[in-house]
This record gives structure tokens, C-alpha cells and sequence, in this order.
């Protein structure tokens, strides 16, 4: 996390003013800009925690608003704790600390000894604008709160971001799903955790989510996620690159397509390379449709970049997706309300029949994509390597990036697809 002070704006602003919610300092506006009402309940967080409280967050500050954050904080037993008194003391349950501490003897804890605690609030936020920090502090939330789900990375970005990986289940019909080759598509990402976070409390719960039995789909089915393909791309799009290096880089690339408009029309990698561009899926056939409309060089979308999978983006997703060997992939994009199922002609077993399922439950269009953009993106590859159903979900309608308004509507149709596609 960057320093943040009085004039500070962007995500990271929105973050630490969810953090101040959160722990209780203020009901602040979340909109990013750094004034004197966020200076001051940062003042008074840090007066409480013992902090030098000159109103700058910077490293010792953030490390204090971690548990915020995250949503759990460590808590080193002293003689006298319980359970019960813990949850008192954290706004927590009991379940939720037996939950996140499966090896703990709670008639016996023995003093010394770290207990995770959840804190009182859903690890995912809604209604903020999202960062590569906020993915990464999700992931961790979710691993400490849901010590059953397991979490790594599959790779690192051109910027060394992580690009994280989520699982849940052990059964034998895997499945993966991923969001965010494009950057200002990144509404997807939160989509992806939010329904990671359901789906881990209703299995915690012994409940259903979406109409099924979250225990039944686990059993039968491991769901992986890959939230966020490109974490450095969000970050440009949002403004939480702004100012440095990164942004510059990306202003001159920028500079040679002004019909897309900057930030807001960025979807490639930090280095101007389409992700959902670099997939050995018809490559050379992308490559001509896109130079044929003039993008010959990296841009802020459409370059196909040097070879096939040249970004260490789509490269590691690529590797991953092997080891993997899932039997039903769904790639989340916007906009559009439409489901592509197919790569050209090629129609893996089933993939029709559960396409149509999908399409009736989401309200979605099962269409096929225009010729212009039929290659080289995952689905076509995944589709042509392991001759599995793939399907690209163009959630909602609008203007990419689409705004956060339009978050629950999106949630609403893809959470069925999300939870049945296992099972069909």
C-alpha cells in the first residue's frame, strides 16, 4: 500500500476509508478523495493504537488497519479467554473463531498460543473500486476465515503482482474460472470472490447457494478461481497507478490509439499486450484481423503481442489450465449479456446442452463471437486443447468499465451459472 495523506485519491484512499468504517472511526463517504473528515478518524485510529497521529497512512498505519483490511485479526491467548469472550471482545462468533481454528481445544487453549479471529463484516467489500491490494487482501481473508478452502499463486505480472488462485472442493469434476484478462473489466473480479465467499459460508453452514446444496457440489465437484489475470491493468484503469512510472509508460502507449480513450478504455497488460489475444488458438489469424484494423504495436487493446503467450500474464493462466486439466472453464468479460460457447466449428461434447442450461438460467444470449474476435482468446484455446466446454460470459450491458451500480445486477444473473455448472 502506498502513503496516503491529505490530498491522496484513488482506490487505495476508498480502501482505508472502508478500513475506518470498519473499525469503527467514522461513517465516511468511500469516495476516494482524502479530506479532512478521513484525516481526522485516521487521527483518532492512530491515537488509539498507539501511533504517531500526524493523519499519514503509511507503513506502521496500514500494519495497524491490517485486520481491517482483511477482515481477521491474530490473537495471542492469555489466561482467562474463551470462545465466547473472544467473540464479545471482536464482534465475532463463537462459530466463526471454532470455524477458523479447526485444531484449536476450546475447553483447552493453551496461553501463548494464536488464535484467528473473524471479524463482524464479509471479507469482500461492495461498492468499492477495486486494486490488485484488495484482491490480495481478500485472498488472505478468505484463506484465514475458511481454513478448507485453499489459496496460492499461479504466477506474478509484468509489475511482480501475484496472480492468485482460489479452490474449493474435492471432487472430480473440476472447474475453473477466471475474470479480468481485461482491465476495464475488472467489476469481474469482485464478482469471482464474492461468490468464492458465499459459497465457503454456505458449505461452513450447511446451506445452499443459489438452490444447491453447497456440501453436494463440493463433494462432487473443485471449484478454482483465478480472480484477477490482470492486476496491473485494474490498477491502471482505477487510478491507483496514477502518477508513477507505470502510468506514464502507459500515457505514450496510449498516445498512438487516441480512439481509445485513457484510462477508462485500457484492457491490455501493462505493457499494451491483449491477454484474451495471446492463447496459440488461431493466433496468426488475430494477429492479421487486428493489424488489418491498425493496431501494429502495443496499444491499450487489440495488440496480440510479439508471439503467442509473450505475456507473463495469459503465460502463466496457460500453464495453470494444463496442470489443471478442468473439464468446464467460464471466462468472465463484460458487457453484453451474451454467452459465446464454441471456437469456430468446434463443439465439444455437451457444450451446446450446457450452454443452453447456463443461457436459461442467467437470462443471458448463447451466441456465437464475431469472426473479428473468434481467435486466439482462452476460451477458443481451452476449447481446441482439451476439446471441453468454454465458455466466455459477457456479463451485463453498458460502457466498459462498467460502474459499480450495476454490480448486484451482474451478481444476480452469474451467481446460478457460477453455482450449477459443476453439476451439469
Amino acid at each position: 500500500m502506498r502513503i496516503l495523506r491529505m490530498g491522496s485519491r484513488g482506490p487505495a484512499v476508498e480502501l482505508l476509508q472502508l478500513a475506518l468504517n470498519r473499525a469503527g472511526y467514522g461513517e465516511l463517504a468511500v469516495d476516494g478523495l482524502f479530506g479532512p473528515l478521513t484525516e481526522g478518524a485516521l487521527r483518532r485510529f492512530q491515537n488509539t493504537e498507539g501511533l504517531a497521529a500526524d493523519g499519514v497512512a503509511g507503513r506502521e498505519t496500514h500494519r495497524a488497519l491490517l485486520p481491517w483490511y482483511t477482515g481477521f485479526r491474530i490473537h495471542r491467548i492469555v489466561r482467562g479467554d474463551t470462545f465466547w469472550a473472544l467473540a464479545q471482545r471482536y464482534g465475532s462468533t463463537v462459530e466463526a473463531i471454532r470455524l477458523a481454528n479447526p485444531d484449536a481445544q476450546e475447553r483447552n487453549l493453551r496461553i501463548g498460543d494464536s488464535l484467528v479471529i473473524p471479524l463482524g463484516f464479509q471479507v469482500v467489500p461492495a461498492g468499492v473500486q477495486w486494486s490488485a491490494a484488495l484482491t490480495g487482501y481478500c485472498v488472505r481473508g478468505l484463506q484465514a476465515r475458511y481454513p478448507f478452502l485453499t489459496a496460492g499463486e499461479i504466477g506474478r505480472s509484468v509489475l511482480g503482482r501475484p496472480l492468485w488462485r482460489l479452490r474449493l472442493g474435492e471432487g472430480d469434476r473440476r472447474v475453473l474460472y477466471n475474470a479480468s484478462h481485461h482491465a476495464n473489466e475488472w467489476i469481474c473480479t469482485p464478482l469471482l470472490l464474492k461468490f468464492c465467499e458465499e459459497l465457503a459460508a454456505a458449505f461452513a453452514a450447511g446451506e445452499s447457494i443459489a438452490g444447491v446444496s453447497a456440501a453436494e457440489l463440493l463433494s462432487r465437484a473443485s471449484v478454482h478461481l483465478i480472480p484477477a489475470v490482470n492486476p496491473d491493468g485494474i490498477d491502471l484503469v482505477t487510478g491507483e497507478l496514477e502518477g508513477g512510472e507505470s502510468f506514464r509508460q502507459a500515457q505514450r502507449i496510449a498516445a498512438d490509439y487516441p480512439q481509445f480513450p485513457f484510462p477508462a478504455g485500457w484492457k491490455a497488460n501493462i505493457r499494451g499486450t491483449d491477454l484474451n489475444l495471446q492463447y496459440p488458438a488461431g493466433w496468426e489469424h488475430a494477429k492479421a484481423i487486428k493489424y488489418a484494423q491498425g493496431v501494429v504495436s502495443p496499444a491499450p487493446a487489440d495488440f496480440v503481442g510479439r508471439a503467442p503467450l509473450s505475456a507473463p500474464e495469459s503465460r502463466a493462466l496457460y500453464d495453470y489450465t494444463l496442470a489443471l486439466s478442468p473439464r468446464l472453464t467460464m471466462s468472465w468479460h463484460t458487457q453484453g449479456e451474451v454467452i459465446y460457447w464454441r471456437y469456430g466449428a468446434m463443439e465439444p461434447p455437451r457444450a451446446r446442452e450446457i450452454g443452453e442450461a447456463l443461457a436459461e438460467l442467467s437470462g443471458y444470449a448463447l451466441a456465437d463471437a464475431p469472426y473479428i474476435s473468434g481467435f486466439a482468446g482462452y476460451k477458443d484455446w481451452f476449447i481446441a486443447c482439451f476439446d471441453c466446454p468454454g465458455y466466455t460470459i459477457e456479463a451485463g450491458r453498458g460502457v466498459n468499465p462498467l460502474p459499480l451500480s450495476e454490480f448486484d445486477a451482474i451478481y444476480r444473473a452469474s451467481l446460478p451459472m457460477l453455482a450449477r455448472a459443476p453439476l451439469l
